[in-house]
């Protein structure tokens, strides 16, 4: 029988002929990613007990996003915390008003095909958009991987997603991740590795690709992995290239579950309070006024999000009861649309353009929501107190969803705009 995806880099990464699934193993990693979120400053006791060294000062990825920039003196003393232990241990990556880490990851060039990347950030798994055995896990686990260079794995199973057909117009890698959400709920993948695959995804810019794997998680999944092709590369190939551009899964692997999809009678999707998987078509929704639209997060801030949004702005402006707040995934991402004139576009249709950071999709700073408001946002989480107020309501969708709602001041299909009707 052949190997998955999620066997093959644990072959690698363990020495194990054949890894199985259920196996326990300790696994050497290619890069350890520490946010500040859950830093230093929960693990250093731990860390002090290991030896107090990391294990490859090079292999050490430190990103202040959740609380960057500092909205109270406590953030600021917590991010002067990290920051003064990064420089404290040598560590060479750092990255500070950078964005959200899994997009920094991404840009930089941690994520390689083939390799195990850790993070104490449950959003790690973005990096099985590049086929990357990159997990979340908790800071003591943190603490051992950076002190070591090791992490135990448990193998898990894994489930071949396949999508064929193509998606229509105003529909985006966000709305498959809802659907897939709605689907199979939020416990159904539990530690399972996902593999997605299909002349779908072929199709998919990486900036979709990023969002099936990032919202795995949300499905319970450990991974969502994608064989590196071309796109990859492309995507890479200014970065770092290190990694194994041959991974792909054996045709005779063996799958728990083989599921298919067909992408061409996809239509908007959105997960209404108080629960991800809580998800219907847009149109399915009652007319609900909205009081702040958000595109942003590791989710929905990328360059794509930020285009498609730029277009149906353009030429129009925000509802005056809205509130619409625009965080860039990136520096770079920032730097790119600002180029462009899509922040511009952005801007004058009314939208406030913020920094990249963690920060209104956590609940942190930069765009919070009060009692008995409602917003639509382009993020991957919506319980209660997400985004600010336990008595607020949070509606998960795409870009174009989210500017479309903007616009109209309510929870609006983007087809509308294009002359479609629910």
């Amino acid at each position: 029988m052949g190997l998955t995806m999620v066997q093959k880099i644990l072959r690698q990464s363990t020495g194990m002929d054949i890894p199985n699934p259920g196996d326990i193993l300790v696994a050497k990693v290619s890069a350890v990613m520490i946010s500040e979120g859950l830093g230093p400053k929960f693990f250093d006791n731990e860390f002090q007990v290991l030896g107090g060294k990391l294990f490859d000062s090079e292999k050490i990825i430190l990103v202040i996003d959740h609380y960057s920039p500092a909205a109270t003196i406590q953030q600021a003393e917590f991010n002067r915390y990290t920051q003064d232990w990064a420089y404290r241990h040598g560590v060479k990556h750092i990255y500070m008003h950078c964005g959200p880490n899994p997009q920094v990851m991404a840009e930089e060039g941690f994520f390689q095909p083939g390799t195990t990347v850790v993070g104490n950030d449950s959003h790690t798994c973005t990096g099985g958009a590049f086929g990357a055995l990159a997990i979340g896990i908790g800071s003591t686990a943190i603490a051992c991987a950076a002190a070591t260079g090791k992490v135990w794995v448990r193998i898990p199973e894994t489930i071949r997603i396949k999508w064929e057909g193509k998606l229509p117009e105003s529909i985006s890698g966000k709305d498959m991740a809802l659907f897939m959400i709605g689907k199979f709920g939020s416990n159904r993948m539990i530690y399972k590795s996902l593999e997605y695959t299909g002349n779908c995804i072929k199709e998919l810019p990486m900036d979709d690709r990023m969002v099936l794997s990032n919202m795995a998680v949300e499905m319970g999944a450990k991974i969502g992995l994608i064989a590196p092709d071309e796109k990859t590369k492309s995507y890479l190939r200014i970065r770092r290239e290190v990694g194994n551009w041959e991974l792909q899964p054996d045709e005779n692997a063996n799958y728990e579950e083989e599921i298919n999809f067909d992408a061409s009678g996809l239509e908007p999707m959105v997960a209404v309070p108080h629960h991800v998987d809580n998800v219907r078509p847009v149109r399915e929704v009652p007319e609900i006024s909205i009081d702040q639209a958000f595109i942003g997060s590791c989710t929905g801030g990328r360059y794509e999000d930020l285009r498609i949004a730029a277009e149906i702005l353009r030429g129009k402006k925000v509802h005056p009861k809205v509130r619409l707040i625009v965080s860039p995934a990136s520096k770079w991402i920032w730097e790119r649309a600002a180029k462009e004139g899509i922040l511009t576009h952005l801007s004058e249709a009314g939208g406030v353009i913020s920094y990249p950071t963690c920060g209104p999709c956590g609940g942190a700073q930069g765009g919070l929501i009060a009692s008995g408001e409602i917003c639509v946002s382009a993020s991957n989480r919506n319980f209660k107190g997400r985004m600010g107020s336990t008595e607020a309501e949070v509606y998960l969708a795409s870009a174009a969803t989210v500017a479309t709602s903007a616009v109209t001041g309510k929870l609006t299909d983007p087809r509308e705009l294009q002359g479609r009707k629910r």
